[in-house]
């Protein structure tokens, strides 16, 4: 192009209606957490349609991907947290199209400190009722067999267990609570049926594990809206997920074959 041409005008902005806020919506879920409610529902039907029962079957949530191979191993978890990261760039970018940020979730470090001290208590009550409910899920026979780490043990496997559990809470707490509750508000929806919303989606995502991972997680999703309405922040909720996944990854590596009461 040279000099004196001009560049085409760009068209204006289109207006937010409430149908271009649900295709949003939906297009970013599809990328998402939605596509992994999806999977998780097949990969419960074939749970329960296997010649075996539940608590026979393993479900394995960081297992490793070239054995063998560990320096290949390591370069393809690292890839796949970044990538699971980028619907949450998407959400951040959409937002600044709107004139607005991440911040308007309260996922930022103005209140760090606060944030810690309130993710800190939150995550041992839920992490521990979780446990608890995991463990009589199982033994009831409604809940596969979790396997938070299936890694080899090798440098750097308690570093990418942190990050998978840093990533897991980043793109649940920013898409199922922040960006998922401000959408269901824009379109006009109440705030029972859009707490029901987040948590049935948080709750479907987890099935693969079984009815107890369902269960859990849809208690935990509604404990979590509502903490947000009172807070308005995401950060101490992704700080609490953190932490729980964390030590639920971290202690399954320290405490396996070391105590009866873990399943292996």
């Amino acid at each position: 192009m040279s000099s004196t041409e001009t560049l085409p005008t760009l068209p204006q902005p289109v207006r937010l209606t409430r149908r271009l806020l649900g295709q949003e919506l939906l297009i970013v879920l599809g990328l998402s957490l939605g596509a992994s409610g999806l999977s998780a529902v097949i990969s419960f039907m074939g749970s329960l349609t296997a010649h075996k029962s539940l608590e026979s079957q393993q479900a394995t949530l960081n297992g490793s991907i070239t054995p063998g191979r560990p320096w290949l191993d390591l370069s393809w978890h690292l890839f796949d947290i970044a990538t699971a990261l980028v619907p949450v760039f998407l959400v951040a970018y959409l937002l600044l199209r709107e004139g607005s940020s991440l911040r308007a979730f309260g996922f930022d470090l103005t209140q760090r400190w606060r944030d810690l001290g309130k993710g800190a208590v939150v995550a041992a009550v839920i992490g521990g009722s979780g446990l608890a409910l995991y463990l009589g899920a199982r033994a009831s026979g409604a809940n596969l067999t979790v396997v938070p780490s299936g890694l080899p043990d090798v440098w750097w496997r308690i570093p990418v267990l942190i990050l998978s559990a840093a990533q897991n809470a980043v793109v649940e707490e920013v898409i199922v609570v922040g960006y998922m509750l401000r959408r269901l508000n824009q379109l006009g929806w109440s705030w029972p049926a859009t707490v029901a919303a987040s948590a049935l989606l948080r709750g479907s995502y987890h099935l693969y594990q079984g009815v107890g991972g369902f269960v859990g997680n849809v208690v935990m999703g509604v404990i979590f809206c509502y903490l947000y309405r009172r807070w308005g922040r995401v950060a101490p909720l992704a700080i609490a997920h953190t932490l729980i996944d964390t030590v639920a990854f971290v202690g399954f590596v320290l405490l396996a074959g070391h105590v009866s009461w873990l399943p292996t």
